[in-house]
């Protein structure tokens, strides 16, 4: 078992940085932790898809800083939640998912989540299934659970009143969703939940639970989230979010697309940088000191080598540069082999997945987004002749060489 760290200053970073608000109070949690205990915590990742992404990376990096302090951590997949769906601002019902579906999504969590917590070696951190215990609830079970929460307590939740006033459904499962998470706590008897702030009303049900079943207090920490320029959560519903699969040039040039808002909330919640770190950059781009550009860079450049390496992270700024800074040619391009002499701009975009479909194909080209061996093409009715060596440009970081 690890030593347990009590220095202040680490804790600290822990209960401040990327950290909306603690229940009870960060005080009572800051005096649990310098007491020497060892706590278990955990958070939940619900595998609705095959991959998690930077939204996931924020808790998971908060998981990972009371691990280095010693704690008991646990990556918690929510393979029996899966199947509900968190409703959690969610204005329609979502689409149901089969056994076999999150099973196929689950593989790869524990390897995409592994290059942040540790798995192995000194306390390492656990993997728990939530059907190992939900799925195994008896119906009477259930019932005396269930006696701890209200329908008036569940319909005040605002995507709740927004499907009311839309006429849309909200199914019974979904009211059951907070109650399950909350089990969860019960069920592994932790002594701290993480999670984003939206997941706050889900987390304090658990919090609830574990004090009228089990008498015992459990903290929750929300993290602040990473929002576009509106407010709203970036995610996989949203599609704006990055991928923790991606390849290392397509996430450098993805946060390199992101608006200047999100460069110090970026470095703040998705980075290792210490928050006086953040705050210094912060300062330098208030005044000026530092163009946004190179601090984005520089954001781009960390959450690349974290999730990839630092070697991966120099090779995708160094292409990045290349594409958009000397415009040129990447270094390196997909190779397409093509038998016909020649193809409708709209059919080679297609053919050659440029462009999920015709219409979106017909869409890039009106917005003067394709281009062949650096010429734009205006006319989607244009018969493209197939040549040895021909490269396709569609947007800003999609290339094709035909072969």
């Amino acid at each position: 078992m690890s030593k347990i760290i009590t220095d202040s200053n680490k804790i600290k970073e822990v209960l401040e940085k990327g950290v909306e608000r603690i229940y009870p109070t960060k005080e009572a949690l800051e005096k649990l932790l310098k007491s020497g205990k060892r706590i278990r915590l955990y958070c939940g990742y619900d595998p609705t898809a095959p991959s998690l992404h930077l939204g996931h990376a924020i808790t998971l990096r908060k998981l990972a800083q009371f691990q280095r302090l010693g704690h008991e951590v646990i990556f918690l997949i929510g393979d029996f939640t899966a199947l509900i769906g968190d409703p959690t601002d969610k204005t329609a019902i979502r689409k149901r998912l089969t056994k076999q579906q999150i099973q196929k999504n689950l593989k790869n969590y524990k390897n995409q989540a592994s290059k942040i917590l540790k798995f192995s070696g000194n306390n390492p951190a656990k993997v728990m299934f939530n059907s190992k215990w939900n799925s195994k609830l008896a119906p009477f079970k259930l019932i005396e659970l269930a006696f701890n929460f209200s329908v008036q307590q569940m319909l005040v939740r605002d995507m709740f009143q927004e499907r009311i006033k839309k006429d849309k459904q909200i199914l019974l499962p979904e009211f059951l969703y907070p109650l399950f998470q909350a089990y969860d706590s019960v069920a592994m008897n932790v002594d701290l939940e993480i999670g984003g702030n939206d997941q706050t009303f889900n987390m304090l049900r658990g919090r609830d639970l574990m004090k009228l079943v089990k008498n015992k207090e459990k903290f929750v920490l929300t993290s602040k989230l990473l929002t576009d320029p509106t407010g709203k959560k970036m995610g996989k519903t949203e599609g704006d979010i990055v991928s923790l699969d991606e390849k290392p040039n397509e996430m450098y040039g993805k946060i390199m697309s992101w608006p200047d808002s999100l460069i110090i909330p970026g470095l703040e919640l998705c980075t290792d940088l210490s928050l006086a770190k953040v705050k210094e950059i912060g300062n330098q781009l208030k005044n000026k000191k530092i163009n946004p550009r190179d601090a984005k860079a520089r954001l781009a450049w960390e959450i690349v080598s974290i999730h990839h390496n630092k070697i991966f992270a120099t090779r995708a700024e160094r292409e990045f540069n290349r594409v958009f800074k000397e415009h040129k040619v990447p270094f390196q391009v997909k190779s397409y082999k093509l038998k016909v002499k020649s193809l409708n701009i709209l059919d080679l975009l297609f053919k050659t997945k440029l462009a999920p479909s015709k219409s979106e194909a017909k869409r890039l080209v009106e917005q003067n987004a394709i281009k062949i061996d650096k010429s734009i093409i205006k006319d989607w009715k244009k018969e493209i002749v197939i040549k040895k060596g021909m490269i396709i440009q569609a947007g800003k970081r999609k290339f094709i060489k035909l072969i």
